[in-house]
């Protein structure tokens, strides 16, 4: 669905960010010659041979070419490094390879002082020149910030990777529903919508009167 979706909307000079699933040869083709636009790919095991060539090339690393942070988001004080080199672009069997990277996220929660790490690979179309490894770094958070917001909600709250809803259209209409509902919760502007979702949770009246959907909230809207 991607190829048709970005054939309705110039693309031309612009830079699409993907997850792994849509990190495929034939569409970095397709962005780069036939619609002139750059591409910045999550690299994991669906790629196999893609994914170890990077993560052994990153496997001694050193100082990072970028750091940001820490910064505290969410209740977690986060640092990010990136290094990102060019030894592989001819290496990789990949087209259009401008630069590979890998990004170390670090976390630790304020709360409970526990800390984790996390590894995100990738490659991206554009050289150095045309963006370094603040750039690089940026574009990969900015992408994670769309991801989470539109994926991580379902994937978290609502547990929607394990959904044992598979047959018919049950599983379009049921995350459709669910997004109907993240819909409406941001809809009042909120910013925390797990903590409104826990709120709700099982209180029907609570549900319409958030909704305004009770006599009482009713009343006192058409004041």
């Amino acid at each position: 669905m991607a190829v048709p979706l970005l054939d309705a909307i110039d693309i031309q000079g612009k830079e699409i960010t993907a997850d792994a699933l849509l990190t495929q040869r034939p569409f970095a083709t397709y962005l780069v010659e036939e619609r002139q636009a750059h591409y910045h790919f999550t690299v994991k095991g669906n790629q196999p041979h893609l994914f170890e060539d990077i993560a052994l090339y990153f496997r001694e690393r050193q100082e990072p070419d970028y750091l940001m942070g820490p910064s505290l988001e969410h209740g977690r004080i986060e640092t990010r490094r990136i290094w990102t080199t060019t030894a592989l672009n001819a290496y990789l069997d990949f087209p259009h390879v401008g630069q590979a990277f890998v990004v170390e996220r670090e976390r630790i929660e304020k709360k409970t002082g526990k800390s984790s790490t996390e590894l995100a690979y990738g490659i991206t179309s554009r050289t150095p020149e045309q963006a370094d490894a603040q750039q690089v770094l940026q574009t990969n958070r900015s992408h994670w910030s769309i991801e989470n917001g539109c994926h991580y909600i379902l994937d978290w709250n609502f547990d929607e990777d394990r959904s044992r809803i598979r047959t018919g259209h049950g599983p379009d209409n049921i995350s459709r529903l669910r997004r109907f509902a993240v819909g409406i919760i941001k809809s009042k502007g909120v910013d925390r919508v797990a903590e409104k979702m826990r709120q709700l949770h099982r209180n029907t009246r609570l549900v319409f009167d958030y909704l305004r959907m009770s006599k009482n909230t009713c009343a006192a809207s058409s004041d």
